[in-house]
C-alpha cells in the first residue's frame, strides 16, 4: 500500500510539472508582457497611455490616415477609453489596458497585457498633454519573437493627430486646464509626425508654452519583457 501510495503522488507530481512546462514552453500561444513606458520630454506630462495587445492586421492608427474619433479624444483630450473601445470592438484585438493617471516627465509605469495568439503585437497611444493633439506612439509593433524573459527596448515617436490647429493657446490645452477633446477638425486631418512646440518665446503669438515645453523625438522610452506563464 505505502509503495502504491508513493508511486501516485510521484506521478501526480510529474503530471503537474509537465502541464506547467507545457503552459510555459516558448511556443505556447497564451503569452504575458509587461509594457514599461518611460516619459523622456523636459516638460510634457502624459495623460493615461493606451496599450493594445493584438493579432496582425489591427490599425489604431496609420502616417498619413485620417485618426480615428477615439484617436482624436485621446489626442485632443487625453481620454483612452473611446480608442480602448475601438480596439475591443475589432476581432484582432486580444486585450487592452491603460496606464493609471498622468505621467511626469522622467517618470514610469508598467502596464500588463496577456492572451492568446501565435503572433501578437502591440500598439500603443498617449497624449502629451501641453500639445493640441500630440501623442507618443507604436504602431503594430511586432513582439512574437521575444522568448520567456526576454526584453525589446524600442523608443517611441511623437506624432499629431492632425484633427486640431497647433495654436498652443491656454484655452486649448488640457495641460494649460484648456479645452480637451472638440469633434470639430480645423487642421490637416491625417496624422504626421509632430513638428514640435513653437513657443511664445519663438514668436507664436498666443502660445501659452515656453521652451521649457519643447521636445524632441523620441518622446518615450518603452521597455517590452515577456513574462513567464504560471499555472
Amino acid at each position: 500500500m505505502k509503495r502504491s501510495i508513493k508511486f501516485g503522488a510521484i506521478a501526480a507530481a510529474l503530471g503537474s510539472a509537465l502541464l506547467l512546462q507545457g503552459c510555459n514552453n516558448d511556443n505556447n500561444p497564451h503569452r504575458s508582457f509587461n509594457i514599461e513606458v518611460t516619459n523622456l520630454s523636459n516638460h510634457q506630462p502624459f495623460a493615461p497611455v493606451a496599450a493594445v495587445l493584438h493579432k496582425p492586421g489591427y490599425d489604431g492608427f496609420n502616417l498619413g490616415s485620417t485618426a480615428s474619433e477615439g484617436l482624436e479624444m485621446l489626442a485632443e483630450g487625453g481620454d483612452p477609453s473611446a480608442f480602448i473601445a475601438e480596439a475591443e470592438a475589432d476581432n484582432k484585438v486580444i486585450k487592452t489596458t491603460s496606464g493609471t493617471g498622468i505621467l511626469i516627465s522622467g517618470g514610469s509605469e508598467t502596464l500588463k497585457l496577456q492572451g492568446i495568439s501565435p503572433k501578437p503585437r502591440l500598439t500603443l497611444a498617449g497624449m502629451l498633454v501641453n500639445t493640441n493633439d500630440g501623442f507618443i506612439g507604436l504602431d503594430e509593433v511586432d513582439i512574437s519573437g521575444l522568448g520567456i524573459g526576454e526584453s525589446m527596448v524600442l523608443h517611441a515617436r511623437v506624432y499629431d493627430a492632425g484633427t486640431e490647429a497647433n495654436s498652443e493657446a491656454a484655452t486649448d490645452l488640457p495641460g494649460q486646464n484648456g479645452e480637451g477633446f472638440n469633434a470639430a477638425r480645423d487642421d490637416r486631418d491625417f496624422i504626421v509626425v509632430h513638428s514640435g512646440v513653437v513657443s511664445q518665446q519663438d514668436g507664436l503669438t498666443g502660445s501659452a508654452l515656453d521652451a521649457s515645453h519643447k521636445f524632441d523625438n523620441p518622446g518615450a522610452k518603452i521597455v517590452i519583457t515577456r513574462l513567464q506563464l504560471h499555472k
